[in-house]
């Protein structure tokens, strides 16, 4: 199987970026996107060329770290399926593969398909966490969690934080992710003494971030490998409206 790449690289943030050809010959259908792009640095390592940068960690689509558009998809074509998930098998021998970092002004880009997504980071400093007074760890069963509270505060704390939304998003907003971290543990019992003013603080930051302002396309929802629901931004909205008005 034969693949033909068109990569983007930039090698500092200063300096103006391009596609580039490569092809890869050979390729195993049962390879990774980021396993294809390993076999390409290696022969271009062999070439005493420059490999393509770009993130990956667990490579099993739980850490959020590997992301890039593929064909102007978030992750590429195949729906709840992260870069490093998404296998050859769904490509044709002879296809052509663009692959461009996350676009947005809040991600800038490092080097390649390397991206600075530390806006996220200061979003959840500003209000991801619950009171927890010191002490020893409390039993587990002391505050009892309704099902139907636990069940959606773990989907919306199935959000890994790869980006995607704010890529596929028109507005590059951040929405998605800012609502599924307030959802998440707003849900719980443990979380209501920082509940609104948890919505207060991050969305404040998400504003500072210069994030895009969500307007209910729901691109966000299609592309996102953990198929996190728009619930939680009209749940982050409902929050954010109550402490503004408190």
């Amino acid at each position: 199987m034969k693949l033909v790449l068109h990569v983007w690289r930039q090698k500092n943030p200063a300096q103006a970026g391009r596609m580039v050809r490569y092809e890869a010959n050979d390729v195993n259908p049962d390879m990774s996107m980021v396993e294809l792009l390993d076999v390409v640095n290696e022969e271009l390592i062999l070439k005493s060329e420059e490999p393509i940068a770009f993130e990956h960690d667990c490579r099993e689509g739980i850490c959020g770290s590997c992301g890039f558009m593929i064909n102007g998809i978030a992750h590429g074509p195949e729906a709840a399926t992260t870069v490093c998930q998404l296998s050859m098998r769904h490509f044709k021998d002879g296809d052509e593969l663009y692959v461009e970092p996350w676009r947005a002004k809040a991600f800038p880009i490092i080097k390649d398909l390397v991206v600075d997504r530390s806006a996220f980071d200061r979003i959840i400093e500003a209000g991801g966490y619950i009171s927890v007074p010191t002490g020893s760890a409390p039993d587990g069963n002391v505050i009892l969690v309704p099902k139907d509270a636990s069940d959606h505060a773990m989907d919306a704390a199935a959000c890994i934080g790869c980006g995607a939304c704010v890529a596929a998003c028109p507005n590059a907003s951040a929405a998605l992710f800012t609502g599924a971290k307030i959802a998440h543990l707003g849900l719980l019992p443990q979380g209501q003494p920082e509940r609104h003013q948890r919505a207060l603080s991050m969305v404040r930051q998400f504003n500072a971030e210069q994030f895009g302002s969500c307007t209910n396309i729901g691109e966000c929802e299609a592309v996102c490998p953990k198929e996190i629901k728009l619930e939680v931004i009209a749940r982050m909205n409902r929050d954010f409206i109550h402490a503004s008005l408190s």
